[in-house]
């Protein structure tokens, strides 16, 4: 008898076993009985005499061969082939085999033969191109195709009896491949389910009642022979419950491994940094950053290493808040290492901070207070001897706040008392770069983290896809940020809107200000991304559109070039100009989707908006608005209004509100799309739960195994469902 740990080779031999780990992953019984149908088909209902049938739909002869003939191909090298005929129907049923050396003495006139394969048509004959066969009445052992002939084996059927092993109202049809087919993954699944002992139930009794559940036994039996639609539904129901439980089990397991760990406590001082920083402000925070700053500061002050994610909209101050917080550590005499995703977003942290900081970021320099502290900036176009300098400021412990892009994970770069770390836009980094950079603390300290995101996220993703950590929100803007009106341009109905376009951005930068066009393409080279219509017209590309603007509708005006191919100091470059205001109207890729702070800017116009993604367009309208005058985005597609895409980016003009776009999106791009495959090429086991639907279910599951979590960690039939979501796959919900 087998249990759903035991390894798949030792139930069912590593001749089946192997080929199932190669190429889907499974190891285990649990891995193979959750590798689910992926529907039910029909399909191997028998054909009756003159049934009429669709060419490409699969079907399932059984009859004698009445002739069977070898012929040779025309082409050199000539080929054998077997043809043989099926009964004496109408229409004449043939099928044709190749590489007959064996196939010639088995298919034979009189033989009694099951036949499987799509259909096709020549000339009123309907023909089977090597199909599956099996060879029925046969005396002795099965023969017939691998697929068939394992259904076969798997049945113990013999003889007359095999027949009965195909005569089922449905057939369960398996994610499969070229090398391992879904007949193959059916006959082990068979196999295993003969020999599985009954599975025992890892929920409560009472938990089944109160959700109307069957057991864990009947629904992975259910789930793969049950022939009634009515108890498929039920196993669907149990096991859509299984895999919110694994999962939230599978990040308890985590959360509470990192909160094993000892962080270090540091209470708030009210004479170091956090109280001169709070001084100077030249704002005051609103009532959300200051709820904030509150957990936070409780958190830091804890021996519990805190794990948060901080949420919130383009420019609801979310950066002041992780300063602050930043300096309590400072205040301790502990580092801070905050992780950007692109240099840009890195240096531009690194100048916004050192302003608001201004001489209490200026320790050991001219101007800089008593109790100081530095901020470095670390990354990877710097020269050889910048990065030497640099890790010598952050290894001696003089830079209390250090800034970069992944440079920062080198092995190179060592800490000398590693606090806290602090992960801008989350969604571009892995859990182990965090973790990675989390371990140059010393030994026996856990650093504090703190993840943020401009993106905002539906409940149920946050739950799931950042399920590991606690969850803070920014909803409020600070006082004085301006409206942004959205519209968008369907450029082929609407052409002269276009040009209406070019004269408010001339108008504008007439009035002092400056402006954002964005294009979904550097040049010709760059491959698309992600295009969300790939049946539209080509996209304009950045080099296209500045040369087109600059001899064109914006000739007057002094335009800049910004796009992620260009070298580092070029980019530095343009972007010092435009925020000197020395660039009118920056031409530019989604380079400057996060990070890029410019209050003067106040129109962006996205061209071929239809290319870019709901959240990314919300990102990309977030680099206006930011100063004290109204701002204008405008969305242009040459898409009509009543498509998909169209649609979408009048959703995304009508609100302003990123949580509702962040749903808008989910809904769109479904929930394979955001947490993708693993490493390994493996798909993320949600295969019935949805992170659209399911937000109660997923709730509830959270609560269930929070609590049951603190009084059994080691529950082992809590362990089995969360096998699926273990190692590379549960890390790759943090990053997918």
């Amino acid at each position: 008898m087998a249990k759903l740990s035991d390894r798949l080779d030792f139930v069912i031999g590593r001749k089946a076993a192997d080929p199932l780990e190669e190429h889907f992953g499974i190891r285990t019984v649990n891995d193979l009985l959750r590798h689910y149908p992926r529907k039910y088909s029909d399909e191997m209902t028998v054909a009756g005499e003159g049934e009429e049938l669709e060419e490409g739909v699969h079907v399932t002869f059984i009859d004698v061969i009445t002739k069977a003939e070898l012929k040779w191909t025309n082409r050199q090298p000539r080929r054998e082939y077997l043809v043989v005929t099926l009964g004496n129907r109408q229409p004449t049923v043939t099928a044709t085999f190749f590489n007959v050396k064996y196939l010639k003495s088995t298919l034979v006139k009189g033989a009694k033969v099951m036949l499987s394969g799509e259909v096709g048509y020549f000339r009123r004959t309907m023909q089977l191109t090597h199909p599956a066969f099996l060879v029925l009445h046969e005396s002795g052992g099965v023969r017939g195709s691998k697929s068939l002939r394992a259904v076969a084996e798997a049945s113990g059927a013999t003889g007359d009896d095999l027949l009965a092993a195909f005569e089922r109202d449905f057939f369960p049809i398996y994610p499969a491949s070229k090398k391992v087919q879904t007949w193959e993954i059916y006959a082990c699944v068979r196999q295993v389910l003969d020999v599985l002992d009954p599975i025992p139930e890892p929920l409560p009794e009472p938990f089944l009642r109160q959700h109307g559940l069957i057991t864990e036994d009947e629904a992975l039996r259910a789930i793969h022979t049950a022939e009634r639609s009515a108890e498929r539904d039920a196993a669907i129901a149990r096991l859509t419950y299984d895999e919110a439980l694994g999962l939230q089990w599978a990040l308890a397991e985590r959360r509470h491994s990192e909160l094993s760990g000892s962080g270090p406590a540091v209470a708030p001082r009210d004479d170091g940094l956090v109280a001169a920083m709070r001084g100077r402000l030249p704002f005051e925070l609103t009532a959300g950053q200051r709820d904030v700053l509150d957990v936070l500061s409780a958190e830091l002050a804890g021996t519990r290493p805190m794990n948060r994610m901080l949420q919130g909209e383009v420019g609801s101050g979310k950066t002041i808040v992780s300063v602050l917080a930043m300096l309590q550590m400072v205040d301790a005499g502990y580092q801070c290492a905050l992780l950007a995703p692109t240099e840009v977003l890195a240096a531009q942290h690194a100048r916004s901070i050192r302003d608001v900081l201004g001489p209490l970021a200026m320790a050991g320099q001219l101007g800089g207070v008593e109790g100081a502290t530095r901020v470095a900036l670390l990354t990877g176009s710097m020269s050889a001897q910048q990065k030497r300098a640099v890790r010598a400021e952050v290894a001696g412990g003089e830079a209390g706040i250090v800034i970069g892009t992944h440079a920062l994970l080198q092995d190179a770069v060592e800490f000398q008392r590693l606090g806290m770390v602090v992960v801008d836009e989350q969604h571009r980094f892995g859990v182990e770069q965090r973790d990675r950079l989390r371990s140059k603390a010393p030994d026996g300290v856990v650093p504090h983290l703190l993840v943020m995101t401009a993106t905002p996220i539906p409940r149920t993703v946050a739950l799931t896809y950042y399920g590991d950590l606690e969850t803070s929100t920014l909803r409020e803007l600070p006082r004085g940020r301006q409206p942004i009106t959205s519209n968008t341009i369907f450029l082929k109905e609407k052409p002269r809107w276009l040009e209406r376009a070019w004269q408010r951005i001339v108008e504008e930068v007439g009035a002092g200000r400056q402006a954002y066009i964005v294009a979904s393409r550097i040049d010709e080279n760059d491959k698309p991304k992600g295009d969300k219509e790939d049946s539209g017209p080509p996209p304009i590309t950045v080099v296209e559109l500045f040369d087109r603007l600059s001899r064109g509708p914006l000739s007057g005006l002094r335009l800049g070039l910004m796009h992620g191919r260009l070298p580092a100091d070029e980019k530095d470059a343009v972007m010092a100009a435009f925020r000197a205001g020395d660039i009118d109207v920056l031409v530019c890729t989604t380079v400057i989707e996060v990070g890029v702070d410019v209050p003067n800017a106040t129109v962006m116009l996205v061209m071929d908006a239809d290319r870019f993604g709901i959240s990314q367009l919300h990102q990309l309208r977030g680099r206006i608005g930011r100063g004290q005058h109204p701002s204008l985005c405008l969305l242009a597609t040459r898409l009509p209004e009543t498509s998909k895409a169209g649609q979408r980016l009048t959703a995304v003009a009508s609100t302003l509100d990123g949580f509702k776009l962040a749903d808008l999106d989910l809904d769109e791009r479904q929930e394979g799309d955001v947490l993708g495959h693993s490493q390994s090429g493996r798909a993320i086991t949600l295969r019935f739960l949805s992170l659209q639907t399911h937000l109660e279910l997923i709730v509830e599951a959270r609560e269930f195994c929070t609590a049951l979590y603190e009084r059994d960690p080691g529950h082992t039939g809590m362990a089995a469902l969360a096998a699926p979501f273990t190692d590379d796959r549960v890390e790759f919900l943090d990053k997918a």
